[in-house]
């Protein structure tokens, strides 16, 4: 089907804090895409760095960049070979696009995140890059789009996309029936980072294990702590003081204090935490991940999740002597309709798998209106706390 919409608007990084609103035109839809009317994007913490610094770690940005990949919208044209999707329907965008090609072991295999061609929208790594949806209109190949169920909002459905990583890196946690731990006991997963992706983690973590699962969660902020507790993210919360050591020895020696007082935390039942089974570490902080692994039981996993420096030194020793997996993830492969059951499941309330999850769509603490708004947005996300001292959690942009 064709369409009488040619151009889209969008804002533009071009430095540093720097955006600059664009009209660009749209190539012709591609027999196997579908164009999308953008209606919501989140805001990632991805985007805040590019935003800021105009690159994400060692991703230097070479051109003006759309920012923006957390989306949902309305489709309003579809490819003469798409047969799955039709105009007026409301979707999500999947904004990894692997290649797909049965020559790609990672494809064959269903481990398309890790294919070496994918392209990611609002990322810098390929050139051109493959621009965000921080715009008007998207044109997406039909295999990467999703449709949303009627119980979801654009807005949450735009959080589908971090819910994927969470329920990512649940899965690569491996089978709770293979988790070494006391006979009677529930497992206790640990979740280091009370923001956005910690908070999904314990989501996910939930959405997997069921009732048979404590969520004990970790952080400097306490406010974080205080919104995660008070909306039944984690069962137990603990505020981290920060603390830097100047030595290796010195780093190691608060990680294990850090350990040490996550042990001593008492779960609902009254039992103390103890070793954990699960980490899930989500902030990609040096201390953390060497905390994680003091804090794990001999057995157990630490599943890195967070993005932080690029080398960490980490106390190897003890990770082998007790074999711990420590477990790395990127992304998500396959995991969007997963996400759709629970993001569906947090909202209407319904047990899913017996289980009554959190409301996900709390998270979105701060709305935006409109492409003129977006740099606002970014502003916003860069913060713990707004203004008004009100705490920000997610921040969207809706158009």
């Amino acid at each position: 089907m064709s369409t009488t919409t040619e151009i889209s608007r969008g804002q533009y990084l071009q430095g540093p804090r720097s955006l600059k609103l664009e009209a660009r035109q749209l190539e012709p839809l591609a027999a196997d895409s579908v164009r999308i009317a953008i209606r919501s994007t989140t805001i990632c913490g991805s985007d805040v760095h590019y935003y800021t610094h105009f690159a994400n770690g060692s991703i230097q940005v070479k051109e003006a960049l759309c920012l923006g990949h957390e989306s949902a919208g309305l489709i309003v044209a579809v490819g003469s070979d798409v047969a799955n999707l039709n105009v007026g329907d409301r979707v999500a965008v999947e904004c990894g696009v692997p290649c797909s090609k049965a020559e790609c072991a990672h494809c064959s295999a269903g481990r398309y995140n890790i294919c070496p061609a994918l392209r990611f929208r609002s990322s810098g790594s390929k050139f051109p890059h493959y621009q965000g949806t921080l715009q008007d209109f998207v044109d997406h190949p039909a295999a990467w789009v999703h449709r949303l169920p009627s119980v979801l909002d654009f807005g949450t459905g735009a959080l589908l996309e971090p819910l994927a990583v969470a329920v990512h890196a649940v899965r690569r946690a491996g089978p709770t029936s293979t988790t070494i731990r006391a006979p009677n006991c529930k497992l206790t997963c640990l979740v280091f980072g009370a923001g956005a992706i910690g908070l999904l983690c314990a989501v996910a973590a939930r959405a997997e294990c069921g009732n048979d699962v404590d969520v004990v969660m970790v952080d400097i902020d306490e406010g974080r702590l205080q919104f995660a507790k008070e909306h039944c993210f984690a069962s137990v919360v603990h505020a981290i003081r920060p603390r830097r050591g100047e030595t290796l020895q010195e780093k190691l020696a608060i990680a294990t204090e850090t350990a040490a007082e996550i042990a001593a935390l008492t779960l609902p039942d009254g039992t103390p935490v103890g070793k954990v089974q699960r980490t899930f570490e989500c902030t990609g902080a040096e201390s953390c991940l060497q905390s994680s692994i003091y804090a794990t039981a001999a057995g157990g996993s630490v599943i890195i999740v967070g993005m932080g420096i690029p080398s960490h030194t980490l106390p190897i020793a003890d990770l082998t002597a007790r074999e711990i997996n420590l477990t790395s993830t990127w992304r998500y492969a396959s995991d969007y309709e997963r996400a759709i059951e629970i993001a569906a499941g947090s909202i209407t309330g319904s047990p899913l798998d017996g289980t009554k999850l959190p409301d996900v769509s709390l998270m979105i603490t701060h709305r935006f209106k409109g492409l003129d708004s977006v740099q606002d947005a970014l502003e916003m996300a860069r913060k713990t706390r707004d203004d008004k001292g009100a705490l920000v959690v997610k921040t969207v942009v809706d158009f």
